[in-house]
């Protein structure tokens, strides 16, 4: 009884240490883009006292939040993919590990929340049209995904071919509706799909024996992001919307700190409904796996059972802090900036934003922890997110440029893809697999609730049109870290080749000073 008592206490005491270090990488991620929009509305660009509490509000949510999901996917998300990607892969029935593969794609990207706030911006498509569709489309390129693990191919090839149907499939495709299809790779690809995802892969490869088994757990969130695309593009040719867009989103207005409490309390209870409603599939499928085949020990199902809860309270708080506190304040910088007469601060404005706002996505800070285990360290999380701001950045500059001149999104996407697709026979395989998976993990709730409200509110600012010229902002997120993370691989291969030829340039100097002391003792 004693050694129980101790052990639990142990137990709360790790629980408490590594909360408080998610929430000390929370707040690193959060201030720096907290301080940047607190600087310019107390300084530039005056902002309703309302909306500037409502935003640093958010800001506390967000930062909570996101400390108790990360710890949750640590307890409960990725041991659970883990366990039933390796329970599947044991049995060694291909068919049964297509079908789960499909199953799991389906499920969690029906319970993904970014799912559900995209289909209802969609006008001239049924919602639950286009969920199942997407939801259809990461299940069969999930079970490629797994095809791909189990037999080896390289990921080169698999999205040179899709890449390439996509953009066949971009020429036909209404041009109201495009962005649509682009984003809509990156909104499935979010915090409560990559977590699970990812862990699945690593637990498919486990039952692989070669050194590359590991690496080649890669490249599943990206091979799950195509999926989307080319669905949302078929429901387009049939469809044809004529005005398929996102609305704009409303701009609260609180009269005083007690309105603001009751606006994010009214608003506490939807994302309580949705996140439960997200979660709840992914944990009826792990019970049905533990009953049925895995029988893990209780204390296991006890640990993912307090971690889906940490999941399931820091998913909540972190997607009401974003929608109701950020997105305001988003797209009321964007239109005040872009309606002044210094308009084009925009484009630095925007990398500046972008830079840090990466940072704060929860799957992100998955992603690049996942990276440093597999790669034993070879590969640290800050070179990885350094990357990844440095190619969020430029996207987000890019965007902003799209809304002050109207320029066509595939002019961006179609070199920007190409030159992707051309690093990909220079840079190590594994850099390719974590930089096409970067694109959708980078492309989270943080910028469609901040970012993309940005370009909204400037595009009306400016006059353009909102459905082409401000959207494929989440599209563009997903396209620069897969050329920023590939550079780093390149990079560090040159590196890595230029010190060992200095070893081997340095051996026989070794030798030769060896020999001398060798001759002098002789002599």
């Amino acid at each position: 009884m004693k050694k129980e008592k101790k052990n639990l206490r142990m137990y709360h005491k790790h629980i408490q240490g590594a909360l408080n270090e998610k929430w000390t990488e929370a707040m690193a991620s959060v201030l720096p883009i907290v301080l940047i929009v607190t600087v310019l509305c107390f300084l530039f660009v005056p902002a309703p006292s309302s909306a500037m509490l409502g935003f640093l509000t958010g800001a506390a949510m967000l930062i909570i939040g996101m400390g108790l999901f990360t710890l949750g996917t640590d307890l409960a998300m990725t041991p659970i993919g883990e366990e039933v990607g390796s329970a599947i892969t044991r049995s060694k029935k291909l068919w049964l590990i297509l079908l789960i593969a499909f199953l799991v794609g389906v499920i969690v990207t029906l319970s993904e929340p970014d799912l559900q706030v995209l289909a209802q911006q969609v006008p001239g498509i049924p919602n639950m049209t286009l969920i199942f569709m997407v939801g259809l489309g990461v299940g069969l390129f999930l079970m490629v995904a797994f095809l791909r693990i189990l037999f080896r191919i390289r990921m080169a090839y698999l999205l040179l071919g899709c890449y390439l149907l996509v953009f066949i499939l971009a020429i036909f495709v209404p041009k109201n509706f495009l962005a649509v299809a682009f984003d809509s790779g990156g909104v499935t690809t979010g915090p409560m799909t990559v977590p699970f995802i990812m862990a699945m892969g690593l637990g498919v490869s486990s039952i692989r024996s070669d050194k590359n088994a590991e690496n080649d757990s890669f490249g599943l969130v990206a091979l799950a992001s195509v999926g989307p695309i080319l669905a949302v593009m078929l429901l387009g040719l049939i469809y044809r919307p004529e005005n398929a867009a996102y609305t704009s989103p409303a701009m609260p207005n609180a009269a005083d700190t007690t309105a603001l409490t009751s606006l994010f309390v009214h608003e506490l209870p939807h994302y309580l409904a949705e996140v439960g409603i997200a979660l709840a599939p992914i944990f009826a499928f792990f019970l049905i796996f533990q009953l049925a085949t895995l029988h893990l020990p209780w204390r296991q199902v006890i640990r993912i059972i307090s971690g889906v809860v940490y999941t399931y309270v820091g998913l909540t708080l972190f997607l009401t802090g974003v929608n109701v506190g950020f997105m305001p304040m988003g797209s009321y910088l964007g239109s005040a900036i872009a309606g002044h007469d210094l308009r084009w601060l925009l484009v630095p404005l925007g990398m500046l934003m972008g830079y840090f706002v990466v940072k704060a996505e929860p799957a992100v800070h998955i992603l690049s922890k996942q990276v440093y285990e597999v790669s034993a360290g070879t590969i640290s999380q800050k070179a990885l997110l350094t990357s990844l701001s440095i190619g969020v950045s430029v996207s987000v500059g890019l965007s902003m440029l799209r809304v002050l001149t109207g320029m066509n999104l595939l002019w961006l996407l179609v070199p920007g893809y190409a030159l992707s697709l051309i690093l990909m026979f220079f840079t190590p395989p594994i850099f390719t697999s974590i930089a096409f998976d970067s694109g959708g993990v980078a492309s989270g709730p943080m910028t469609a609730t901040f970012l993309l409200p940005l370009a909204m509110g400037a595009c009306t600012a400016v006059g353009g049109n909102v459905a082409t010229d401000a959207f494929g902002v989440v599209a563009m997120v997903a396209m620069t870290p897969l050329i920023t993370i590939q550079l780093l691989g390149i990079f560090g291969q040159m590196k890595f080749r230029k010190a060992q030829k200095l070893e081997e340039a340095a051996k026989p100097a070794e030798e030769e000073i060896i020999e001398d002391i060798i001759e002098d003792i002789i002599e």
